[in-house]
């Protein structure tokens, strides 16, 4: 698994952090997704996908 995230479509929402927080966390300053871990452990992926999936801006990208 590869992840990738946009920061330009992120709104800052911190869906991703929730679902994920050892894969993604959030810019002190500005709230924006800041990438972990681009290629987490398959014990990870299910929560990856899910953070993905409840990203509102559809800022992250997985690459299988």
């Amino acid at each position: 698994m590869k992840v990738t995230v946009d920061q330009a479509k992120c709104v800052s929402a911190g869906n991703c952090v929730a679902h994920a927080p050892d894969v993604f966390d959030q810019d002190e300053d500005d709230g924006s997704v800041v990438l972990l871990d681009d290629s987490p452990p398959a014990d990870r992926a299910e929560a990856v996908r899910e953070a993905a999936a409840a990203c509102p801006a559809m800022a992250i990208s997985i690459e299988e």
